[in-house]
């Protein structure tokens, strides 16, 4: 397999990797590759439709049409307020 070398990276990226990784139960060096991996399959020059933006995000998390997301619980729930 390759190896690639990132200098000067920032440490506010580097920090929000490592978050990101923890939050996804990666190593981050696995986000990464992740990230990459997921980059470069999209097509070219074209913009991802809102259907399939909300599908990757969802996928990304693990939620499948059989496994849902979690309900939220302990909330408030309130009116909309609109201005006018």
């Amino acid at each position: 397999m390759a190896q690639i070398l990132v200098r000067d990276l920032d440490e506010d990226v580097k920090r929000r990797l490592k978050l990101r990784a923890e939050r996804n139960g990666r190593s981050m060096e696995d986000e990464i590759r992740t990230i990459l991996r997921d980059a470069v399959r999209r097509p070219l020059g074209r913009a991802m439709g809102l259907g399939s933006a909300v599908t990757a995000r969802m996928s990304a998390s693990g939620a499948t049409l059989e496994s849902p997301l979690p309900e939220l619980r302990g909330g408030s729930v309130r009116p909309a307020r609109f201005r006018g």
